[in-house]
């Protein structure tokens, strides 16, 4: 009962605010998920590749890393995105 009388308190403008940020935090939460398990499989397999060849660790590591800021700039552009329907 408590929660119909808050709801029908409140003001429609102020629900609307608070599912948006809701919603948009989900989509951050969701949108980082990718990039992590991305730099964990680039990480992962450069580490094996390290381990079988250890000659070519700095090609591999250079590699590596190339690929993590790659991932990571999908993180940022959801962050962005986030950060576009919070205030727009």
């Amino acid at each position: 009962m408590s929660l119909i009388n808050t709801l029908a308190q409140t003001a429609p403008d102020e629900m609307l605010k608070g599912l948006g940020a809701i919603g948009a935090g989900i989509g951050y939460g969701a949108a980082a998920i990718g990039p992590g398990i991305g730099i964990g499989i680039v990480v992962g397999n450069a580490i094996t590749a390290m381990a079988r060849q250890p000659e070519s660790a700095g090609m591999v590591r250079t590699t590596m890393f190339l690929g993590i800021a790659f991932t990571e700039a999908l993180a940022l552009i959801g962050f962005v995105v986030f950060i576009l329907i919070k205030f727009a």
